[in-house]
């Protein structure tokens, strides 16, 4: 079996779930998890966890993302991007110049109502299956941040926008609410994930070529190990006599490593390993109590 984290490329006209279900037969196993659902029509970064790696989805999911989308202004949608029903259709008054300054001001810290076509659950149903039922129901505004935001291309009524967010932000209502601001409308007409984390677009691989892999038996060449996700962590090994104690995932002393401790911070957290040089989790240090507890267990 195979442990680690997979950089796929999601192709268009790919579900999330359908990467899952494809890369379970590339790498013959079934424990396999995504880290964040990405449009069907939308292309990029989508990291796959494998194994024990699965432990990890959580955690990169609320990772910084990056996107470059294709705003496209003058148009709505009941989507909020270009696979939907247009609703209306209006001249686009505002000035490049005005536009520039309208994209510019969404960054920062803001309150974003999520789009009735989303994944997000109301009362045990996800919202585009309601919406499919010609249903809309209230959503309650949810806070985001948007770190970044640059413009890298204009051709109004099109602009190219590169935006780096934290989780739970849709790109599409982005769109929307910056053409809604402009009195004229707005969609996502193209979408691109271009990071997750420290996952770039530029490293990530596609499912044929993820296939390729398998057939020539390299596949274990794309995977990544779980502690390169840790790796800006302090690394310490415990010794033999404390191997048990790890095996249990069990509280660690001080004595329990093969090199002095002290360097170490009051809630600092570090990547533990075997004598045998095995990574087996994370732990974090409490000072009061001298006593490193884990927080995350990974080898089995």
């Amino acid at each position: 079996m195979y442990h680690g984290i997979i950089n796929v490329y999601k192709e268009a006209g790919y579900t999330s779930h359908d990467v899952v279900a494809k890369l379970r037969g590339i790498c013959r196993q079934k424990k396999i998890g995504h880290t964040g659902t990405l449009d069907p029509d939308a292309v990029g970064v989508l990291p796959v966890c494998l194994g024990n790696a699965t432990k990890l989805c959580g955690m990169l999911t609320d990772q910084k993302k990056e996107y470059i989308a294709t705003l496209h202004l003058g148009i709505r949608t009941d989507t909020q991007d270009g696979s939907g029903k247009i609703l209306e259709e209006r001249e686009v008054s505002a000035s490049p110049s005005e536009v520039r300054d309208v994209i510019l001001s969404f960054q920062g810290d803001s309150m974003q109502v999520p789009p009735m076509y989303s994944a997000l659950k109301v009362n045990g149903k996800k919202l585009y299956e309601l919406a499919r039922e010609g249903r809309e129901v209230e959503r309650g505004a949810r806070p985001i941040t948007i770190y970044e935001l640059e413009i890298l291309e204009e051709a109004h009524p099109e602009y190219v926008i590169r935006v780096k967010c934290s989780k739970g932000t849709y790109i599409r209502t982005l769109c929307n609410d910056i053409g809604e601001k402009l009195g004229c409308g707005g969609i996502m007409a193209k979408l691109v994930r271009s990071k997750v984390g420290e996952f770039e677009v530029e490293t990530a691989r596609t499912l044929d070529k993820l296939q390729s892999l398998s057939d020539q038996g390299r596949f274990s060449e794309a995977v990544i190990p779980v502690e390169k996700m840790f790796e800006t962590y302090p690394a310490l090994t415990v010794r033999e006599s404390a191997f048990k104690a790890i095996q249990n995932g069990n509280q660690l002393k001080r004595s329990d490593f093969t090199k002095e401790t002290a360097e170490i911070l009051d809630g600092q957290k570090i990547r533990v390993y075997s004598h045998q040089s095995i990574f087996y989790g994370v732990y974090r240090y409490d000072k009061k109590r001298e006593l490193f507890s884990p927080v995350k267990m990974f080898f089995s």
